[in-house]
C-alpha cells in the first residue's frame, strides 16, 4: 500500500466547459481526438460536459471509446451543435431562425444521444423558448453562452445553465435591444458595468431564486488579459510548435498594443460577480473553454480556474466543491459523482502537498482515480507532449 501522508485528495474535478476542440490563435480549430482527453485526465478532471460541439460524432465516437475501455479520457457528457439565430459566428455552428427548426434540431439531436443543448450568441428569444421547451420535453438539459438574449431573459425561458459570467451579460450592457447582440459587448460590459450594482443583484438574485447555475471560464478570459500572459513551460510544451508559434506572437502582440481593451479590471469584474452570486447562494461551476488565443487548454486550464477562483477570494473548501460537487448538481449526476462518500464512483485525484495552503498544489498531480482506475498523471502529459492543436 502506498504511503499519501504528505498528500491531498480532492474529488475528480467536472469541468463544465470542457470541448474536445481546441481553438488557438488566430482561429486555428482542430479536434483534440488524442490530446485532450487525455489531459483532462491527467489534470484530474474526471468528468466533463463539451458544452458545444464542432464535431459532434467525434466528440461521441470518443465518448465510446473511452466508455470501452479503448482509450483513456474524463467521463463524457456531449453536447449538440451549437445552435445559433441570424448572422453565426461560425460556418459550422446550426442556425435557426423558427421555434419549428429550433425543436426539429433539439429532437435530432437527442436521437443522436447528446443529453446537453447549447444555445450561441445571436439565437433569438422565440427560437431559445422553443429549444428550452423541447429539450426539457426530451429529458435534455440547455446551456448557453448567450449576447443577443440578456441573462434574466434566458432565466425567465427556464434555461438551466448560464456559460461565462459577467463579461457576456448584456444585461449590463446600454446599447441592448431585443433580440440583438451589441457588438463588442464583452468590452462594453467590462468597462462599464457594475458586478455589484442594482442590476446584479436583482439579476443574482433571479438566478439564485430559480436554479439557474453559471460557469466560471476565467481561464480563457485571462490569457485574452493584458498583463495576464500564460507562458507555463508545460502549457508551452503541450503544444505544437506552429501552435506555439502562434500564440506567442498573439500575446506579444496584446502587450505591445495601447489600447487593447480587455484589462486586470474586466477580469477583477468577473472575479466580483461570481463572488457575489456564490454569497447570494447561486450554484457557479468552472469549466476551461480551451478557445480564445490558444493559452488555456484541456485539464492546465481546468487548474488554472482553481487557482483564479482562489484568487477571486474563495477559500479551498469552496474551490474544490465548485469544481467538482456544483459540477455535478448543475449536471444532475450529484448522486454518483462529485464528492467522496460511500455509494458514489471511485473518482479521486491525488495531489503531492497541502492545498488548503498552497493552490499550486492543484498542478501536482500524482494518480487519477476514474471508477476506481488510477491513471498516472506524468504519463499520460508525457504521451501527447507536441500535440495540442493538431491532435
Amino acid at each position: 500500500m502506498r504511503d499519501l501522508s504528505g498528500h491531498t485528495v480532492i474529488p475528480g474535478m467536472i469541468g463544465l466547459h470542457n470541448h474536445m476542440f481546441f481553438m488557438g490563435a488566430g482561429g486555428r480549430m482542430s479536434q483534440g481526438m488524442v490530446s485532450s482527453p487525455r489531459l483532462y485526465l491527467a489534470a484530474g478532471v474526471t468528468t466533463i460536459r463539451t458544452t458545444g460541439s464542432v464535431s459532434p460524432y467525434a466528440d461521441l465516437n470518443v465518448k465510446s471509446n473511452i466508455e470501452r475501455g479503448l482509450a483513456p479520457g474524463p467521463r463524457m457528457h456531449v453536447t449538440a451543435p451549437y445552435v445559433t439565430g441570424p448572422n453565426p459566428a461560425l460556418g459550422d455552428m446550426a442556425q435557426v431562425t423558427t421555434p419549428e427548426e429550433a425543436r426539429r434540431f433539439v429532437r435530432y439531436w437527442a436521437g443522436e444521444g447528446v443529453s446537453w443543448i447549447k444555445a450561441y450568441t445571436t439565437i433569438r428569444r422565440a427560437e431559445l423558448a422553443a429549444v428550452i421547451e423541447e429539450a426539457h420535453a426530451q429529458g435534455l438539459r440547455v446551456t448557453g453562452h448567450i449576447c443577443s438574449i440578456t441573462f434574466q431573459e434566458a432565466v425567465d425561458l427556464g434555461m438551466d445553465n448560464i456559460e461565462h459570467g459577467f463579461g457576456t451579460a448584456t444585461d449590463f450592457d446600454p446599447r441592448k435591444r431585443p433580440d440583438e447582440c451589441p457588438p463588442n459587448s464583452m468590452v462594453v460590459v467590462g468597462e462599464q458595468g457594475d458586478p455589484a450594482g442594482e442590476t446584479a443583484r436583482a439579476l443574482i438574485l433571479s438566478m439564485v431564486e430559480n436554479g439557474v447555475g453559471m460557469t466560471s471560464t476565467m481561464a480563457v478570459i485571462e490569457p485574452m488579459t493584458k498583463g495576464r500572459a500564460v507562458l507555463e513551460e508545460r502549457t508551452l510544451e503541450a503544444m505544437a510548435p506552429e501552435v506555439r508559434e502562434d500564440y506567442l506572437e498573439t500575446v506579444d502582440a496584446i502587450e505591445a498594443n495601447p489600447e487593447w481593451p480587455m484589462t486586470e479590471a474586466h477580469l477583477q469584474k468577473n472575479m466580483a460577480f461570481e463572488r457575489g452570486f456564490v454569497e447570494a447562494g447561486g450554484v457557479l461551476a468552472a469549466g476551461v473553454d480551451p478557445t480564445g488565443i490558444g493559452g488555456a487548454i484541456a485539464g492546465f486550464g481546468d487548474q488554472r480556474n482553481y487557482q483564479l477562483l482562489i484568487e477571486a477570494g474563495f477559500d479551498a473548501p469552496t474551490v474544490v466543491r465548485i469544481m467538482s460537487a456544483n459540477g455535478a448538481r448543475i449536471m444532475g449526476v450529484d448522486d454518483e459523482v462529485g464528492t467522496i462518500e460511500p455509494g458514489k464512483l471511485a473518482d479521486l485525484v491525488v495531489l503531492e502537498g497541502d492545498l488548503e495552503s498552497d493552490s499550486e498544489i492543484i498542478r501536482n498531480v500524482t494518480v487519477v482515480f476514474k471508477d476506481g482506475v488510477g491513471y498516472d498523471s506524468e504519463k499520460l502529459i508525457d504521451s501527447v507532449k507536441g500535440m495540442v492543436g493538431i491532435r
